[in-house]
């Protein structure tokens, strides 16, 4: 499967995208949603002493004894129904935007790829935002909520629905420079270790962790502001002496007085750490799941232009390498050898109302201009 088929295919169809988007990012979150958790208690400003984890494996093998196994997991419904819908639209907006703006040099590949990272990061925050507000507040230590459902509909009566989006501004602000790296950091490390972009499991894995190790470093500081504002920790709160804290620059402040530099970086190991195999998890699947609708469509045009051809009686099946043929190639491993019929006057307008590969119309036209001449 050469380069333009394999890219020009899932461009025009959102189905594909949207669902390869959807099961990539379900798998990428419920994965490593107890890395997560950690993250989320180890970015504390002032944690509990029960809750003071100095490595991710101290904090998972803590969860689990003093809080039992299903600890680590503890809000990850609310991941699975967010991490669905908001995948599916990132990943098709992506291509989308990507097909939408051809490049043709270097310059202008990255700057398309960043603008089709933050263009679809704008429809995934959309709905991750309520989604890791609500899986958020049921990370913490000795979070009051027994179910997702229960953590929303208690929320919503005592802060309202703004609540749910309290941190929508800071998350765009960490997610369009994050998806904008992530996005260029991927494509670079394709065109470095694949650049006839040919499907290849290993290296879609290594440029997925690659990238996400990269973006999840750069913005590690407006994370923790992310986790403050959804979070609003009671002893931090006090501590500041505020009700409540409101906004990006609030946020930066508090972190600045309780923590000092060294604040903005808290759970930089376990951000890290858990958007490596992360992103690595998500392209992969999104590509496997790419390739393999790419190789059934392809399959299924091979058959209906072959029943098409010889119906019309443009083309005949042969297997005899004898006689005037024209290999057809359905992929890298299958082919066709098809020989023109009686009306081969007609060949090259038929295969062209199909929409057949250039390649073959043009072998086709030889044999027709072969044909006449006779």
């Amino acid at each position: 499967m050469d380069f333009d088929d394999y890219e020009s295919l899932p461009t025009g169809n959102v189905g594909i995208h949207m669902t390869a988007g959807a099961v990539a990012g379900i798998m990428e979150h419920c994965v490593m949603f107890p890395v997560d958790s950690v993250k989320t208690r180890m970015q504390s400003l002032a944690p509990s002493p029960e809750a003071a984890y100095r490595s991710i494996r101290e904090g998972l093998v803590k969860m689990v004894s003093s809080e039992g196994i299903m600890r680590p997991l503890g809000g990850v419904s609310a991941v699975v129904i967010g991490a669905g819908p908001a995948h599916a639209l990132y990943f098709s907006a992506y291509e989308k935007i990507k097909s939408t703006f051809p490049s043709d040099n270097s310059l202008q590949i990255h700057a398309t790829n960043a603008a089709a990272g933050c263009g679809a990061t704008l429809l995934h925050d959309a709905i991750m935002v309520p989604a890791d507000f609500v899986k958020q507040r049921m990370q913490m230590y000795n979070s009051p909520y027994r179910s997702c459902f229960e953590c929303m509909s208690k929320l919503y009566r005592a802060e309202g629905v703004g609540a749910f989006y309290r941190s929508y501004t800071t998350q765009l602000a960490m997610n369009i420079p994050f998806h904008a790296i992530h996005i260029v950091t991927y494509e670079k490390c394709q065109k470095w270790l694949n650049p006839d972009r040919q499907y290849n499991p290993g290296v879609h894995m290594t440029a997925g962790a690659a990238a996400g190790a990269v973006a999840a470093a750069c913005t590690t500081p407006l994370d923790m502001c992310k986790t403050l504002l959804n979070t609003q920790e009671t002893s931090t709160l006090a501590q500041v002496q505020e009700s409540r804290i409101v906004g990006i620059m609030s946020a930066l402040r508090t972190i600045y007085i309780m923590n000092g530099i060294t604040g903005f970086f808290k759970g930089l190991q376990a951000r890290v750490l858990y958007q490596m195999p992360g992103t690595a998890i998500s392209w992969s699947i999104y590509e496997l799941f790419k390739h393999y609708m790419v190789q059934k469509q392809n399959e299924s045009m091979a058959q209906h232009y072959d029943s098409e051809l010889v119906k019309d009686r443009v083309i005949r099946d042969t297997g005899n390498e004898s006689e005037t043929a024209i290999k057809f190639s359905i992929d890298s491993e299958k082919s066709m050898r098809l020989s023109l019929g009686a009306t081969t006057n007609k060949t090259v307008e038929r295969l062209r109302s199909l929409h057949m590969p250039s390649s073959l119309t043009a072998n086709c036209a030889a044999a027709d201009d072969n044909w006449l001449g006779k």
